[in-house]
């Protein structure tokens, strides 16, 4: 049961790690309707881009900008 637990460890903490960057990026896209509004650009506020920017951060950010422009 121990060793199970400790094998288990390092996956559960970086799903933790996920769900938490996740939660900032979904804050993230809720804060940046306003900005984006006024810039010309809406991204939607759900769990899959929240988890493109939990996953990929800034990077992914600028990917979401880049498939919201390409698909104009």
């Amino acid at each position: 049961m121990a060793a199970a637990l400790v094998l288990c460890r390092r996956p559960l903490a970086a799903l933790c790690r996920l769900v938490v960057r996740s939660g900032v990026g979904l804050v993230f896209l809720w804060l940046f309707q306003g900005i984006g509004a006024l810039l010309g650009v809406q991204l939607g506020v759900n769990l899959l881009n929240g988890l493109v920017l939990g996953a990929l951060g800034l990077p992914g950010f600028a990917l979401l900008l880049l498939a919201q422009w390409a698909g104009r």
